[in-house]
């Protein structure tokens, strides 16, 4: 059955959906996006994505859709259309199109953002086999441009991590930059040496995770320690655990990297009880 999504004010059949060819995401990359989980039918961390796609808006100077302050709205409106009971719900902004093709932006006061939206139905994503087994990831030199911490559409490179990763017979990649890890090519990239869990600090050299925020917080909360600072390749292929978190993975435990088994070679303790906790307490205050 075709997918309702939103496209600038309208609900539609995904067939119908269209965005202009000059629209400045398509040919510029010129655009953020977020991506929420859905549980249970309710959105998952809500305010920390739509506080951080306020804040890549910001920092690109791009202004907020007329329906900013419906998004909420929109979102509960596409599950229900939708009958999405777990999932995902993608988010695009970009700004817009001038009816041409240019590097100067478009003036604001005649053109305006556009707003996409759509779902992913995806059932059984709160209870990932991969929890259970653990992912394999490699290391790659991290090239991407210098503002990370912005979550824009510009995604080619990381989709090359994945493709290499994917070549190597891994699940994922985790990148590096001076000798340290910054972050998996769609998720925050953690090790656990001990009682203390260690990971790179908020900067514009990583994306500010709103699944991280949480986890960490919730780890805090348990009585773990919680180290922000980076990490090398080798330090994290000698600690006990590895692990991962993004909004549509939550928390998965890695047990190789670079062809070394991290820890014991399968997923440990900690990663497994903030997964854990993330999920139940993520139920609970979901929208």
């Amino acid at each position: 059955m075709s997918r309702t999504v939103y496209v600038n004010g309208d609900y539609l059949p995904e067939e119908e959906a269209k965005v202009s060819i000059f629209d400045r995401a398509f040919l510029m990359a010129d655009g953020v996006y977020e991506v929420t989980s859905v549980l249970g039918g309710k959105i998952i961390d809500f305010p920390g994505h739509i506080a951080r796609l306020e804040r890549s808006l910001g920092e690109l100077d791009m202004q907020k859709p007329e329906a900013f302050d419906d998004l909420l709205e929109i979102h509960r409106e596409l599950v229900r259309l939708n009958e999405i009971d777990e999932g995902m719900i993608y988010l695009q902004v970009s700004r817009g199109s001038a009816g041409d093709r240019d590097f100067a932006f478009p003036d604001p006061e005649k053109v305006k953002p556009t707003l996409v939206l759509f779902t992913q139905n995806k059932p059984g994503l709160a209870d990932s086999p991969v929890a259970k087994t653990g992912l394999k990831v490699i290391s790659i030199d991290d090239i991407r441009w210098g503002r990370r911490d912005i979550k824009t559409v510009q995604l080619l490179y990381p989709s090359m991590g994945k493709m290499m990763a994917k070549k190597a017979g891994c699940d994922d990649a985790w990148m590096v930059e001076d000798g340290v890890v910054t972050e998996g090519t769609s998720n925050n990239a953690y090790i656990v040496k001990g009682n203390t869990i260690i990971t790179r600090e908020l900067s514009t050299h990583i994306l500010h995770g709103i699944t991280r925020a949480a986890v960490l917080r919730f780890a805090k909360e348990a009585q773990m320690q919680v180290e922000e600072r980076p990490f090398t390749i080798e330090e994290a292929q000698g600690a006990d655990e590895a692990f991962i978190t993004s909004a549509s993975t939550f928390v998965l435990p890695v047990v190789e990297i670079d062809g070394t088994a991290v820890g014991t070679g399968t997923p440990g303790a900690v990663a497994a009880r903030l997964r854990e906790i993330y999920l139940e307490e993520s139920r609970k205050a979901g929208v």
